[in-house]
């Protein structure tokens, strides 16, 4: 029997039966990418193995530089096969890493390959896989119709023009293409130059000036409503911890100021002006009925001199540990308070603060909608499949995992749908588990409706996209 095979991962007759019955045939909504969408213009076609699947991929860097393979064949200029050759090498280095089930999963389900990738199959692997990326089948187009995704929404700065998202619109493209509101940008005062050249980027896109706080909000809020003019029903926050001081427009305002005449800007000061924009970003998702999603806890750019060589998402990240009750519970009943709260997922990569989120969301939900608050799947460090266990155990014993919205990407590769499939895999050999060990009834009435709404249904009806 080859490695992948149909009943990959699902060790059960029960586990493999709600997969194949319930999970392997339902669509994709991948509501949380980092996919370029001029990929999708273009309907790129990949020069090889290499581009396909090395490039941006910082999972794959973190492992080659864990096994000693150079830069130069990570992010630098070595050719495209010396970069596979070297992956190729590290891949027999990864097991129990979820990058070797990645590996070969996205072997199996692109190009129909079987044997495991090391230094010997290297050679007609890349011969293999690059004959078949010539075939409009793998295309991005015939990669998004080759895996059933019905919807895929982007992550956008709000200075950005979103010309390839009207090009997409206007396509007739099958795939639903939105972007995604993230003004983490807006928020990072605390790096003058850079803040000082994203106001610049931000005044051109909004035909404006902004030269106080007050045109700053009127400048993203036009930048909000163009989004949503043009599909968006999504915003994203990628923060440590919530935003959550005591800071009104006013103090904000003098805050703004200070930055454009160079004032220092310590992390308090920093912190109070960044909660006071969270509050109109929460209260602007509310009104347009949009889902807002924090992601919380990353420890970005931990390696000074990474960050400094090869700039943001270079593989220098790790979990953080901050403590994050008090300030998102304050965040969130704040905008409850004031009937502003919107539809919010919490995705968390502290596996320590699983059970903080689990039961951060039971403080509020409401009924009118029902799972208005989600956590959100194992994200980052975490999807993979015990972390995935580990959410859905936490979600399971304080919420209802029948109402969760599922997987997504999180990706920034063409090759990473597979990562559904592992996902459903996952959830039905758990489902089916305790179910031979007499946890949960067999009943596929029960069972069957469960599993399809959390791998494609719940989102559909939570989201809001038109599909």
């Amino acid at each position: 029997m080859t490695f992948i095979h149909d009943d990959f991962l699902l060790q059960t007759k029960t586990s493999r039966r709600l997969y194949h019955e319930f999970a392997e045939g339902e669509p994709i909504l991948d509501y949380h990418t980092h996919l370029p969408p001029g990929d999708v213009v273009a309907n790129r076609r990949f020069a090889d193995l290499a581009e396909i699947w090395l490039e941006g991929d910082h999972y794959k860097w973190r492992a080659m530089r864990t096994n000693g393979v150079a830069e130069r064949f990570c992010t630098g200029g070595a050719k495209p096969y010396e970069k596979f050759l070297a992956w190729a090498r590290t891949v027999p280095q990864t097991l129990r890493n979820p990058l070797y089930h990645w590996t070969h999963l996205e072997l199996k389900r692109y190009f129909d390959i079987d044997e495991l990738l090391d230094e010997k199959t290297a050679p007609k692997i890349w011969k293999q896989a690059n004959e078949r990326l010539q075939s409009d089948e793998l295309t991005t187009h015939g990669i998004l119709q080759r895996f059933n995704v019905r919807c895929v929404c982007t992550t956008d700065d709000p200075t950005d023009g979103l010309a390839d998202h009207k090009e997409i619109a206007q396509s007739g493209l099958a795939t639903k293409i939105y972007p995604t509101f993230r003004p983490d940008a807006a928020l990072r005062i605390n790096e003058p130059a850079e803040y000082c050249d994203w106001l610049v980027k931000l005044e051109q896109a909004a035909d404006m000036n902004v030269h106080t706080f007050e045109q700053l909000l009127t400048a993203l809020k036009k930048r909000h409503d163009y989004f949503h003019d043009l599909g968006c029903r999504l915003s994203d926050h990628g923060l440590e911890t919530c935003y959550a001081d005591d800071c009104e427009d006013m103090e904000a305002s003098a805050i703004f100021d200070g930055v454009l005449r160079g004032r220092e800007i310590t992390r308090d000061i920093q912190s109070r002006f960044a909660s006071c924009l969270m509050l109109h970003f929460g209260r602007w998702d509310a009104e347009r009925g949009w889902t807002k999603q924090l992601h919380l806890g990353a420890l970005r750019n931990g390696n000074a001199r990474l960050r400094q060589e090869l700039g943001r998402d270079a593989g220098g990240d790790s979990i953080g540990d901050w403590p994050q009750a008090e300030n998102l519970a304050t965040y969130l009943s704040r905008l409850e308070q004031e009937g502003s709260l919107p539809k919010t997922i919490l995705y968390n990569l502290n596996p320590a603060d699983n059970y903080v989120f689990a039961t951060m969301i039971g403080n509020f939900q409401s009924g009118d909608v029902a799972g208005k608050i989600q956590m959100g799947s194992g994200w980052w460090f975490l999807d993979q499949a015990e972390g995935m266990q580990w959410q859905i155990n936490a979600l399971s014993n304080n919420g209802l995992l029948s109402r969760f919205v599922g997987m997504l990407t999180d990706s920034r590769s063409f090759m990473s749908y597979p990562r559904h499939e592992y996902f459903r895999r996952c959830l039905c050999d758990l489902l089916g588990g305790e179910v031979e060990r007499g946890i949960l009834p067999d009943d596929d009435g029960l069972l069957g409706p469960m599993i399809r709404n959390i791998c494609f249904g719940n989102a559909r009806d939570y989201l809001g996209l038109e599909l």
